[in-house]
């Protein structure tokens, strides 16, 4: 499961970015508005803390914007702002939690747990052609011929981004941001290597679908 942190406040954002990762979460980090609503909008999360008093952008500006682009992350606000009316706006503009500061952090990884529950069973599995992720076991199956393959950590992660962003191109620097982690020092080889790994798995199962470089721009899963 992967969660975003959108919070303008880094000592905090880290304090919880940390606490979720020794759960087992991949979590990444935004520090103001225009940078949150960039993340969110790559739609591989199952789960956004958003905070609303950020710099660029507010939280529930970002919110409404997540909806129009039918982002269906579970989104869990964060804020001094602890009013009912504040509340209420939250919930309507489509929170599924308001968590207010100051807050525990065992509590905040509760209700975290609680979404993300309620998401797991219909997100095990991602499916694209005739390829099906499974994502408790890292297993990838070809449908059309009914073999299987596991799947390394890294390449997981990249064909999972893939298959969340399947017959879109994506850049470089997205695949980074996305499965390295954000402002991660990189070599491009580095990534060609483990696409390369990746097609040869996709191959030796006898799927179809292939992941094309397009010039200039990035990369893309298609049939």
């Amino acid at each position: 499961m992967r969660i975003l942190v959108i919070e303008d406040e880094e000592t905090i954002a880290d304090v919880i970015a940390t606490k979720l990762r020794a759960e087992k979460y991949e979590v990444d980090t935004s520090f103001d508005g225009e940078d949150g609503l960039y993340n969110a909008l790559t739609n591989i999360y199952d789960l956004i803390i958003l905070d609303i008093m950020l710099p660029k952008m507010n939280g529930l500006e970002i919110l409404k914007k997540l909806k129009e682009n039918d982002i269906n992350a579970k989104v869990i606000m964060l804020t001094a702002k602890s009013e009912l009316e504040d509340k209420l706006k939250g919930f309507n503009t489509g929170a599924d939690d308001y968590v207010t500061k100051p807050f525990h952090i065992e509590e905040l990884v509760a209700r975290v747990n609680v979404q993300l529950r309620s998401v797991g069973n219909h997100k095990d599995i991602l499916e694209y052609s005739d390829l099906s992720l499974n994502i408790r076991t890292s297993t990838l199956t070809c449908t059309s011929t009914n073999e299987s393959i596991n799947i390394p950590y890294r390449e997981f992660l990249l064909l999972e981004y893939f298959m969340h962003n399947k017959e879109q191109i994506v850049s470089k620097e997205q695949i980074y941001d996305k499965v390295w982690g954000i402002d991660t020092d990189y070599e491009s080889n580095n990534l060609e290597a483990y696409l390369s790994f990746l097609r040869k798995k996709i191959k030796i199962i006898g799927s179809k679908v292939s992941i094309k470089a397009v010039r200039n721009l990035g990369y893309k899963m298609e049939e």
